[in-house]
């Protein structure tokens, strides 16, 4: 049974200054605006956050996506989000960047 429930998981590395946003379930125009909050909190943690977006196990509206690589090419989330419109470093991982279930991305020595 597939959900339309939106779940987010954040791997913060302080050290590194890097924080890993996966998504889960279905994400819409309307339910993306929920990723920016969360990626706002995680680019306040540390000057200079690197955010990578895992969409790879999400199923993705195009609306939803290019709003996404909008804020990755401008590096700014939407003005009603972020009025500061603080920088952003931001890479998105798309469902066609996953390897297909049972190919090996690496073959063992």
């Amino acid at each position: 049974m597939t959900t339309d429930k939106l779940r987010v998981l954040v791997r913060v590395d302080l050290d590194c200054a890097k924080a890993q946003v996966s998504a889960q379930g279905h994400v819409t125009s309307k339910s993306v605006h929920g990723l920016y909050g969360v990626m706002k909190r995680a680019n306040s943690l540390t000057a200079g956050m690197t955010l990578e977006l895992d969409m790879t196990r999400a199923r993705i509206e195009p609306d939803a996506l290019e709003e996404l690589r909008t804020c990755s090419r401008s590096h700014h989330l939407p003005a009603d989000v972020d009025p500061l419109q603080s920088d952003y470093t931001l890479s998105i991982l798309t469902p066609d960047d996953a390897a297909p279930l049972g190919v090996m991305t690496a073959q063992a020595a």
